[in-house]
């Protein structure tokens, strides 16, 4: 398929693109001479197909490319249409749209996702490519090492341990985190009565590099948990107040369920549904969702404000995905 004048020239580039569907599915990029393409023709190209871009060459936040082909795997999941439509939808086929989180990031933009295999803990390091300032988000006691080990190969500078709610493991980590990188500031929020260098609030900024995290306040897990936005990437960091097909758990002090129930729908919900959730825990391998996939298939946050209420007041925490959320609470809280 080529693409019009009128629709080259939203790229402000003189590029055609062609869909090729006979045997190996690919997408063929062309221009005149090197241009460099906003990686958002490929963020869309990738909500258009369904199919995932494997692309060869990456410049910063560009990408330069000359009569190169960029192969597209075959399908990673169906196609769900909805009434959702974006920008490169409208010019190819009008009405169809999925609902796929949109990919990728920002080429100055760094994520990697670390597991603590012991408590299925996630642990997220963030930077500025550019810069190297970075933060880390839930570090655990144990895997400090495994951390530090990752900052001091990528040459990153890690300028806060944040967490995102009262976990005694998180909160050691933090602390001993300080010891080897004396000038990384700890921040959690007010709410949780510690000690940190810096006390966060909803509404709070957290800058790293160029890019910043917005601090939403969550509570109903406990009253101090927080989720950590980063609006221009299109993610967030829900630690437990929005697990994967789940929540935290309301059964112990500060726990309430209709609490949480606003949060994740004030706070998590009113997001784009296109923005990808980052959990602080899964028990299943699964590794991230998105807030359309949670407002649709979680089976605990599909219900009404009373149905739910009523589930979280007669959950059976014996099942290990729920008890194993316990092993991180201080003794005040159990």
């Amino acid at each position: 398929m080529l693409l019009s004048r009128e629709e080259q020239s939203t790229f402000k580039s003189d590029v055609y693109v062609h869909f090729q569907n006979q045997g190996s599915p690919s997408l063929l990029v062309e221009c005149n001479s090197n241009q460099r393409i906003p990686m958002s023709i490929f963020s869309s190209a990738l909500r258009f197909s369904g199919r995932n871009v494997r692309i060869s060459r990456q410049i910063s936040s560009c990408l330069s490319v000359s009569n190169q082909v960029l192969n597209l795997s075959k399908p990673a999941i169906s196609a769900h249409v909805s009434n959702e439509k974006s920008m490169l939808t409208h010019g190819f086929s009008k009405g169809f749209s999925t609902h796929i989180e949109r990919q990728p990031h920002s080429g100055d933009f760094f994520l990697r996702q670390l597991f603590d295999r012991e408590s299925c803990t996630y642990t997220y390091l963030l930077a500025d490519a550019y810069s190297k300032d970075a933060v880390l988000i839930d570090p655990v006691i144990e895997l400090i090492e495994r951390d530090l080990e990752v900052v001091k190969e990528l040459e990153l500078n890690i300028r806060y341990a944040l967490s995102t709610h009262m976990h005694s493991d998180h909160s050691t980590a933090a602390l001993k985190l300080k010891k080897y990188l004396p000038s990384c500031k700890t921040v959690i929020s007010a709410a949780s009565g510690a000690i940190a260098d810096t006390l966060v609030r909803h509404g709070d900024i957290i800058h790293f590099g160029r890019h910043q995290l917005e601090v939403r306040a969550t509570p109903g897990h406990t009253n101090c948990c927080v989720t950590y936005v980063c609006h221009e990437e299109g993610v967030a960091f829900t630690g437990d107040t929005l697990l994967i097909r789940g929540c935290g758990r309301t059964d112990f002090d500060q726990g309430d369920p209709e609490t949480l129930y606003n949060s994740i729908y004030n706070q998590i919900f009113s997001l784009p549904n296109m923005l990808r959730l980052y959990p602080g825990h899964d028990y299943r391998g699964r590794t991230v969702t998105s807030v359309l996939e949670e407002k649709r298939y979680n089976p605990r946050l599909t219900k009404s404000r009373e149905e739910f209420i009523q589930i979280m007041k007669t959950l059976n925490f014996a099942h290990a995905t729920d008890n194993q959320m316990e092993h991180s609470l201080p003794e005040s809280f159990k």
